[in-house]
């Protein structure tokens, strides 16, 4: 029986999650996939200048363990500026220190929320903003917190935005998106990307929508209906909405 993974730790998933070529089409593409914890290998190497030992030691990995994860990091950074390549900024193995929230990697407790019982852990604390959750939009059939969810994303009615600090709320209206014949749901991902949020919770989301989210770096919870504005924000809060890493609807919306 093969040894379970251990989750590395950082302290905070990143608010741009891709990156492509200029001018190029995304259907002409070819994607690499960089890892949470590779990105955050990156920032505390190259970015930083952390030795190593610190870093690894920020990381809750063995130094070797690091060294492993910083040069797959840089293989796959270079192939995509080598190879004028996609790059996608996801998943992995990883725990998001100090969050309340689920953040999902592959192995066994991965995710699990509880952050780490060390001082590392405890000089760290990042905060909910600081894990780039603190202002969400929810597709809503009215402006307010006690209306009905819009189980769609594109052609939702509109989208109340809640900053999770304060419960303030703003509402943007999308009826525009109505008389739209395609694209809906690409330019409802700009409205909420101009509002500044860092997740999106709604029902059903097509495929060129979740694209569009993910290069705005906007998480997306879905499966989201017969609910409350309200109650999806706490649902959220308690960490019971899982991020998606697909859409969940072959077609628009």
């Amino acid at each position: 029986m093969s040894r379970p993974r251990k989750c590395r730790r950082i302290l905070g998933t990143p608010r741009v999650t891709y990156f492509k070529p200029q001018g190029i089409p995304m259907t002409e593409l070819d994607e690499v996939v960089l890892s949470y914890e590779g990105h955050e290998a990156l920032r505390f190497a190259d970015l930083e200048g952390l030795g190593q030992e610190e870093a690894a030691q920020s990381m809750g990995v063995s130094r070797h363990t690091f060294g492993r994860i910083l040069a797959d990091a840089r293989r796959v950074v270079a192939q995509a500026v080598i190879h004028g390549m996609a790059l996608r900024i996801q998943g992995g193995d990883y725990v998001v220190a100090g969050c309340q929230r689920a953040t999902a990697g592959r192995g066994p407790g991965c995710g699990s929320g509880k952050g780490f019982a060390d001082d590392a852990t405890d000089r760290m604390q990042p905060t909910v903003k600081e894990c780039n959750m603190s202002k969400i939009a929810i597709t809503s059939e009215g402006p307010r917190l006690d209306d009905q969810m819009d189980s769609r994303f594109g052609r939702a009615a509109g989208f109340v935005v809640v900053d999770l600090e304060t419960m303030e709320t703003q509402y943007i209206d999308n009826g525009q998106s109505q008389v739209m014949a395609q694209g809906a749901g690409i330019q409802a991902a700009e409205l909420i990307a101009r509002a500044g949020v860092s997740c999106v919770l709604t029902g059903f989301v097509g495929p060129k929508a979740f694209r569009a989210l993910s290069a705005a770096g906007i998480k997306v919870g879905q499966n989201l209906e017969g609910i409350t504005v309200r109650e999806a924000v706490e649902r959220f809060k308690n960490g019971s909405v899982e991020l998606a890493d697909r859409p969940n609807r072959e077609g628009g919306r």
